[in-house]
Protein backbone atom coordinates (compact mmCIF):
# COMPACT_ATOMS: atom_id res chain seq x y z
CA UNK A 1 0.00 0.00 0.00
CA UNK A 2 0.87 3.57 0.02
CA UNK A 3 -0.19 6.59 1.04
CA UNK A 4 0.41 9.01 4.44
CA UNK A 5 3.55 7.68 6.07
CA UNK A 6 2.47 9.84 9.11
CA UNK A 7 -1.25 11.36 8.65
CA UNK A 8 -1.47 14.64 9.90
CA UNK A 9 -4.08 15.62 12.56
CA UNK A 10 -6.22 18.19 11.02
CA UNK A 11 -5.90 21.37 12.62
CA UNK A 12 -8.97 22.67 14.52
CA UNK A 13 -10.55 26.11 14.48
CA UNK A 14 -13.35 27.83 15.27
CA UNK A 15 -16.58 28.00 12.67
CA UNK A 16 -14.62 25.90 10.10
CA UNK A 17 -14.87 22.05 8.93
CA UNK A 18 -12.29 19.85 8.12
CA UNK A 19 -13.45 17.86 4.55
CA UNK A 20 -10.07 16.55 3.88
CA UNK A 21 -6.30 16.08 3.97
CA UNK A 22 -5.01 16.08 0.68
CA UNK A 23 -1.06 14.99 -0.40
CA UNK A 24 -0.27 18.77 0.30
CA UNK A 25 -3.47 20.71 0.95
CA UNK A 26 -6.18 20.52 4.51
CA UNK A 27 -9.43 21.44 3.25
CA UNK A 28 -11.97 23.26 5.23
CA UNK A 29 -15.20 24.91 4.92
CA UNK A 30 -17.10 27.91 6.77
CA UNK A 31 -20.22 28.47 8.15
CA UNK A 32 -21.19 30.21 5.05
CA UNK A 33 -20.21 27.20 2.54
CA UNK A 34 -16.78 28.79 1.03
CA UNK A 35 -13.52 26.43 0.73
CA UNK A 36 -10.77 27.18 2.91
CA UNK A 37 -7.42 25.37 1.36
CA UNK A 38 -4.69 25.43 3.62
CA UNK A 39 -0.92 24.54 1.78
CA UNK A 40 1.35 22.61 3.88
CA UNK A 41 5.16 21.86 3.12
CA UNK A 42 4.32 18.03 2.77
CA UNK A 43 5.70 16.88 -0.37
CA UNK A 44 5.19 13.96 -1.96
CA UNK A 45 6.89 10.73 -4.41
CA UNK A 46 5.83 7.77 -5.94
CA UNK A 47 2.23 8.15 -3.98
CA UNK A 48 4.05 8.56 -0.50
CA UNK A 49 3.39 11.32 1.80
CA UNK A 50 6.93 11.97 2.78
CA UNK A 51 7.63 11.95 6.59
CA UNK A 52 9.81 15.10 6.04
CA UNK A 53 8.20 18.54 5.19
CA UNK A 54 10.40 21.01 2.67
CA UNK A 55 10.04 24.23 5.10
CA UNK A 56 7.94 27.21 3.03
CA UNK A 57 6.81 24.69 0.29
CA UNK A 58 3.10 25.51 0.98
CA UNK A 59 3.65 29.41 1.20
CA UNK A 60 5.59 29.61 -2.33
CA UNK A 61 3.05 26.91 -3.97
CA UNK A 62 0.24 29.15 -2.73
CA UNK A 63 1.51 32.65 -3.64
CA UNK A 64 3.11 31.05 -7.17
CA UNK A 65 -0.74 30.28 -7.65
CA UNK A 66 -1.89 33.63 -6.94
CA UNK A 67 0.70 35.39 -9.16
CA UNK A 68 -0.93 33.01 -12.08
CA UNK A 69 -4.45 33.44 -11.43
CA UNK A 70 -3.56 37.07 -12.06
CA UNK A 71 -2.54 36.43 -15.13
CA UNK A 72 -5.18 33.72 -16.56
CA UNK A 73 -8.13 35.65 -15.59
CA UNK A 74 -9.09 36.87 -19.20
CA UNK A 75 -8.67 32.67 -20.13
CA UNK A 76 -10.98 31.64 -17.02
CA UNK A 77 -12.10 32.52 -13.87
CA UNK A 78 -10.38 31.26 -10.72
CA UNK A 79 -12.10 29.72 -7.26
CA UNK A 80 -10.40 32.35 -5.03
CA UNK A 81 -12.21 34.74 -2.82
CA UNK A 82 -9.46 35.69 -0.83
CA UNK A 83 -6.03 34.79 0.51
CA UNK A 84 -6.64 36.55 4.11
CA UNK A 85 -6.96 33.44 6.49
CA UNK A 86 -10.26 32.89 8.23
CA UNK A 87 -10.54 34.48 12.25
CA UNK A 88 -9.69 32.41 14.47
CA UNK A 89 -6.75 30.49 12.04
CA UNK A 90 -3.26 29.56 13.06
CA UNK A 91 -0.23 32.01 12.47
CA UNK A 92 1.50 30.04 10.28
CA UNK A 93 -1.60 29.67 7.66
CA UNK A 94 -0.27 33.21 6.77
CA UNK A 95 0.64 33.45 3.10
CA UNK A 96 -0.36 29.75 2.22
CA UNK A 97 -4.42 29.83 2.78
CA UNK A 98 -7.12 30.53 -0.21
CA UNK A 99 -10.60 30.98 0.71
CA UNK A 100 -12.36 29.87 -2.46
CA UNK A 101 -15.64 29.04 -3.71
CA UNK A 102 -17.35 25.52 -3.61
CA UNK A 103 -17.72 24.26 -6.93
CA UNK A 104 -18.60 20.97 -8.37
CA UNK A 105 -15.36 19.48 -9.36
CA UNK A 106 -14.86 17.69 -12.71
CA UNK A 107 -12.96 14.61 -11.80
CA UNK A 108 -10.53 14.84 -14.36
CA UNK A 109 -6.93 15.88 -14.09
CA UNK A 110 -6.85 17.72 -17.32
CA UNK A 111 -3.09 17.42 -18.37
CA UNK A 112 -0.88 19.93 -20.98
CA UNK A 113 2.18 18.62 -22.81
CA UNK A 114 4.49 20.71 -24.82
CA UNK A 115 7.52 18.07 -24.49
CA UNK A 116 7.51 14.59 -24.14
CA UNK A 117 8.93 13.21 -20.83
CA UNK A 118 7.66 10.87 -17.73
CA UNK A 119 4.39 8.79 -18.27
CA UNK A 120 3.77 10.14 -21.72
CA UNK A 121 7.48 9.28 -22.65
CA UNK A 122 6.54 5.31 -21.68
CA UNK A 123 3.66 5.45 -23.34
CA UNK A 124 5.19 6.87 -26.70
CA UNK A 125 8.10 4.25 -26.00
CA UNK A 126 5.13 1.53 -26.66
CA UNK A 127 3.00 2.35 -29.31
CA UNK A 128 3.80 5.90 -30.92
CA UNK A 129 0.94 8.16 -29.05
CA UNK A 130 0.14 9.23 -25.80
CA UNK A 131 -3.23 9.24 -24.55
CA UNK A 132 -3.75 8.22 -28.06
CA UNK A 133 -2.68 10.88 -29.67
CA UNK A 134 -0.53 9.62 -32.30
CA UNK A 135 2.91 11.56 -32.52
CA UNK A 136 6.15 10.99 -35.52
CA UNK A 137 8.47 8.71 -35.11
CA UNK A 138 12.08 9.71 -33.64
CA UNK A 139 11.16 11.32 -30.64
CA UNK A 140 13.20 11.39 -27.52
CA UNK A 141 13.17 12.25 -23.69
CA UNK A 142 13.14 16.10 -23.72
CA UNK A 143 11.49 16.71 -27.53
CA UNK A 144 9.71 19.34 -27.74
CA UNK A 145 6.28 18.62 -29.92
CA UNK A 146 5.04 20.59 -32.74
CA UNK A 147 2.10 21.19 -30.88
CA UNK A 148 0.73 21.01 -27.29
CA UNK A 149 -1.53 18.44 -26.90
CA UNK A 150 -4.41 17.63 -24.38
CA UNK A 151 -3.73 14.12 -22.09
CA UNK A 152 -5.90 13.56 -19.52
CA UNK A 153 -6.03 11.34 -16.65
CA UNK A 154 -8.73 9.95 -13.89
CA UNK A 155 -8.09 12.09 -10.54
CA UNK A 156 -6.81 9.39 -8.07
CA UNK A 157 -7.29 9.25 -4.32
CA UNK A 158 -4.05 9.74 -1.72
CA UNK A 159 -1.95 6.81 -2.25
CA UNK A 160 -3.31 5.93 -5.69
CA UNK A 161 -1.90 7.32 -9.49
CA UNK A 162 -3.54 8.88 -11.42
CA UNK A 163 -4.27 6.64 -14.78
CA UNK A 164 -3.71 8.24 -18.27
CA UNK A 165 -6.75 8.02 -20.39
CA UNK A 166 -7.53 9.49 -24.09
CA UNK A 167 -9.89 12.35 -25.15
CA UNK A 168 -12.45 9.94 -26.05
CA UNK A 169 -12.80 8.34 -22.96
CA UNK A 170 -13.54 11.90 -21.43
CA UNK A 171 -16.13 12.46 -23.81
CA UNK A 172 -17.30 9.31 -23.39
CA UNK A 173 -17.86 9.80 -19.81
CA UNK A 174 -18.97 13.11 -19.29
CA UNK A 175 -20.28 14.22 -22.93
CA UNK A 176 -18.67 15.61 -25.90
CA UNK A 177 -19.18 19.39 -25.06
CA UNK A 178 -17.55 19.40 -21.78
CA UNK A 179 -14.41 17.53 -23.02
CA UNK A 180 -14.25 19.77 -26.00
CA UNK A 181 -14.41 22.59 -23.47
CA UNK A 182 -11.67 21.37 -20.76
CA UNK A 183 -9.33 20.75 -23.92
CA UNK A 184 -9.70 24.08 -25.34
CA UNK A 185 -9.11 25.37 -21.47
CA UNK A 186 -6.37 22.93 -20.54
CA UNK A 187 -4.32 23.93 -24.11
CA UNK A 188 -5.36 28.13 -23.76
CA UNK A 189 -4.08 28.41 -20.21
CA UNK A 190 -0.43 25.95 -20.86
CA UNK A 191 0.20 28.05 -24.06
CA UNK A 192 0.37 31.33 -21.73
CA UNK A 193 2.33 29.72 -19.23
CA UNK A 194 4.51 28.46 -21.50
CA UNK A 195 5.26 32.24 -23.22
CA UNK A 196 5.57 33.35 -19.88
CA UNK A 197 7.51 31.33 -18.97
CA UNK A 198 9.95 31.57 -21.74
CA UNK A 199 10.46 35.07 -21.02
CA UNK A 200 11.73 34.14 -17.99
CA UNK A 201 14.19 31.11 -19.12
CA UNK A 202 11.88 28.90 -18.62
CA UNK A 203 10.33 25.71 -20.35
CA UNK A 204 6.98 24.97 -19.37
CA UNK A 205 7.34 21.20 -19.90
CA UNK A 206 3.92 19.63 -19.15
CA UNK A 207 1.43 20.61 -16.79
CA UNK A 208 -1.95 19.51 -15.16
CA UNK A 209 -5.03 21.48 -14.19
CA UNK A 210 -8.48 21.01 -11.81
CA UNK A 211 -11.65 22.80 -12.84
CA UNK A 212 -15.17 22.80 -11.27
CA UNK A 213 -18.41 23.78 -12.53
CA UNK A 214 -19.85 27.15 -10.77
CA UNK A 215 -23.52 27.63 -9.73
CA UNK A 216 -24.59 28.23 -13.34
CA UNK A 217 -22.85 25.44 -15.12
CA UNK A 218 -19.48 27.93 -16.50
CA UNK A 219 -15.82 26.40 -15.52
CA UNK A 220 -13.55 27.47 -13.00
CA UNK A 221 -10.04 27.19 -12.41
CA UNK A 222 -9.24 25.23 -9.09
CA UNK A 223 -6.66 24.01 -7.05
CA UNK A 224 -3.23 25.39 -7.86
CA UNK A 225 -1.87 26.77 -10.87
CA UNK A 226 1.63 26.14 -12.74
CA UNK A 227 3.68 25.41 -9.46
CA UNK A 228 6.27 23.24 -9.21
CA UNK A 229 3.98 20.31 -7.66
CA UNK A 230 1.54 20.48 -11.19
CA UNK A 231 4.32 21.26 -13.70
CA UNK A 232 7.35 20.78 -15.17
CA UNK A 233 9.38 23.30 -15.48
CA UNK A 234 13.07 23.45 -17.06
CA UNK A 235 16.08 26.08 -17.50
CA UNK A 236 16.24 27.23 -20.98
CA UNK A 237 19.59 26.95 -21.27
CA UNK A 238 20.33 23.21 -20.09
CA UNK A 239 17.73 21.45 -22.53
CA UNK A 240 19.45 18.70 -24.21
CA UNK A 241 16.30 16.42 -25.99
CA UNK A 242 17.63 12.91 -25.57
CA UNK A 243 18.11 12.81 -22.03
CA UNK A 244 16.15 13.58 -18.61
CA UNK A 245 16.58 17.30 -17.97
CA UNK A 246 17.14 19.19 -14.98
CA UNK A 247 14.24 20.52 -13.04
CA UNK A 248 12.39 22.93 -11.16
CA UNK A 249 10.57 20.44 -9.13
CA UNK A 250 10.95 17.36 -6.45
CA UNK A 251 12.85 15.06 -8.99
CA UNK A 252 15.78 15.37 -6.58
CA UNK A 253 13.73 13.80 -3.76
CA UNK A 254 12.82 10.78 -6.97
CA UNK A 255 16.26 10.66 -7.52
CA UNK A 256 17.50 10.18 -3.95
CA UNK A 257 14.77 7.79 -3.05
CA UNK A 258 15.94 5.33 -5.73
CA UNK A 259 19.26 5.24 -5.24
CA UNK A 260 21.28 3.04 -3.34
CA UNK A 261 22.18 6.12 -0.30
CA UNK A 262 17.95 5.96 0.74
CA UNK A 263 18.35 2.07 1.39
CA UNK A 264 14.43 1.92 0.49
CA UNK A 265 12.77 -0.92 -1.88
CA UNK A 266 10.58 0.87 -3.84
CA UNK A 267 8.91 -2.58 -4.42
CA UNK A 268 8.40 -3.59 -1.35
CA UNK A 269 6.11 -1.22 -0.47
CA UNK A 270 7.07 -0.45 2.58
CA UNK A 271 7.28 3.80 3.57
CA UNK A 272 10.11 5.53 2.39
CA UNK A 273 12.81 6.96 4.66
CA UNK A 274 13.15 10.52 6.33
CA UNK A 275 14.87 13.15 3.53
CA UNK A 276 18.33 13.93 4.92
CA UNK A 277 19.03 17.69 5.47
CA UNK A 278 21.37 18.12 2.32
CA UNK A 279 17.88 16.94 0.09
CA UNK A 280 15.41 19.37 2.04
CA UNK A 281 17.73 21.93 1.69
CA UNK A 282 18.20 21.53 -2.42
CA UNK A 283 14.45 21.19 -2.61
CA UNK A 284 13.86 24.12 -1.10
CA UNK A 285 16.13 25.50 -2.93
CA UNK A 286 14.94 24.41 -6.48
CA UNK A 287 10.83 25.68 -5.78
CA UNK A 288 12.77 28.95 -4.48
CA UNK A 289 14.43 29.75 -8.01
CA UNK A 290 11.13 28.90 -9.77
CA UNK A 291 9.16 31.32 -7.79
CA UNK A 292 12.00 33.98 -8.12
CA UNK A 293 12.77 33.07 -11.78
CA UNK A 294 9.18 33.29 -12.72
CA UNK A 295 7.75 35.93 -10.75
CA UNK A 296 10.59 38.64 -10.28
CA UNK A 297 9.90 38.61 -6.37
CA UNK A 298 11.85 37.20 -3.62
CA UNK A 299 10.70 34.40 -1.64
CA UNK A 300 10.58 36.54 1.30
CA UNK A 301 9.05 39.21 -0.36
CA UNK A 302 6.14 37.23 -1.29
Amino acid sequence: MSGFVEKPVPVEVPGLTHLHTGKVRDLYRTESGDLVMVASDRVSAYDWVLPTEIPGKGRILTQMSLWWFERLADLVPCHVLSDTPPPGAPSDWAGRTLVCRALDMVPVECVARGYLTGSGLAEYRVDGTVCGVELPGGLVDGSRLEEPIFTPATKAEVGEHDENVSYEAVAARHGEELAAELRRLTLAIYTRGREIAEERGIILADTKFEFGRDDEGGLVLADEVLTPDSSRFWPADSWVPGRPQPSYDKQYIRDWLTSPASGWDRAADTPPPPLPAEVVEHTRATYVTAFERLTGRSVDAG
